[in-house]
């Protein structure tokens, strides 16, 4: 299987700095796992959106689009489950 790239959003990236730095640890992590396997036991496609899709990594939300024809994935948010979805 090819590896994908990873673009994150600038919006990503704020989100990002401002978790906790074990949070950050571990969703850097999970964003790096997603370049071998896009889809990840526990991802969720999101209702309404082609081709975005969640995964859990603690408390906090990856939320992420496909392109499978360049074959990049692009980071549109992270943050902690109560505001990732606003």
């Amino acid at each position: 299987m090819a590896r994908y790239d990873i673009e994150i959003t600038r919006t990503a990236e704020k989100q990002l700095r401002k978790l906790a730095r074990e949070d950050q640890e571990r969703v850097v992590r999970a964003i790096l796992a997603l370049a071998d396997d896009p889809f990840p036991r526990g991802s969720r496609k999101l209702s309404g959106l082609e081709d975005v899709f969640r995964i859990r990594v603690g408390r906090c939300r990856v939320i992420y689009g496909i392109s499978g024809k360049e074959l990049i994935i692009i980071i549109l948010k992270t943050r902690r489950r109560r505001a990732v979805y606003r």
